[in-house]
């Protein structure tokens, strides 16, 4: 399953992501409200877990504006603030379940289980952008009908890319979702491989897919 977890506290993050993919989850994280309406709008994830009290966007006004958009994706809050009203609140936005601070960790992987349990779904297999094909199940690329020949690593990070396709991708977000580092401003690894990618499934071919967005981070896109 694939959790998009809306976390400001930089521990309680790491924790909630240890712990969700020690239960087999697959887990990105956002640290601000836009940055996670941003990613949960690209769709491709099973379960949204969302802080109520985030910096740039409340979770609430997140979740209001995902439903706005149309974006089905089961939600559940998390907030210090659980009273009635506010619980009330959460729901009525379109939060699907509401879970109040202190929880127990065991009971964060029943409702997330329960959420996704709940859902009509069909697993996706595939993924496309422009005439770029991954194969999720098959684990293989192909462009313009072309086999590409990518290492596991430039594997993980096509995916992640073509799943945030058209939207610009930071390179905190990369090291954190695709190798589980916290932010460091001074590797080059993401550089290297993107590099690498590039040379993959660009080189040969007339239009360009991974465009670099100066000052921000990378963009995959026909």
């Amino acid at each position: 399953m694939r959790v998009l977890l809306v976390e400001d506290d930089a521990e309680m993050a790491a924790n909630l992501k240890a712990s969700l993919s020690a239960d087999d989850h697959e887990v990105e994280v956002a640290g601000d409200g836009e940055l996670g309406q941003s990613m949960a709008s690209g769709g491709g994830y099973d379960v949204i877990v969302l802080d109520r009290m985030l910096p740039k966007k409340l979770g609430v006004s997140v979740v209001r504006e995902l439903r706005d958009q149309g974006v089905s994706t089961p939600v559940l809050i998390l907030s210090a603030l659980h009273d009635e009203d506010h619980r009330i609140e959460g729901l009525n936005a379109g939060a699907n379940d509401y879970l109040g601070k202190p929880f127990s960790t065991r009971e964060l992987l029943a409702r997330v289980r329960a959420l996704w349990n709940g859902r009509d779904r069909e697993p996706q297999t595939k993924l496309a952008v422009g005439d770029l094909e991954m194969d999720l199940l098959a684990r293989t690329v192909r462009r313009g009908g072309k086999k590409l020949d990518l290492q596991p690593r430039e594997f993980r990070l096509l995916e992640y890319l073509m799943r945030h396709s058209g939207q610009t991708v930071t390179r905190k977000m990369l090291l954190e979702n695709v190798w589980d580092y916290h932010f460091d401003p001074q590797t080059n690894v993401i550089d290297v491989h993107i590099s690498r990618l590039r040379s993959k499934i660009d080189r040969d071919f007339a239009q360009s897919l991974l465009h670099t967005v100066r000052g921000s981070g990378y963009r995959l896109e026909a």
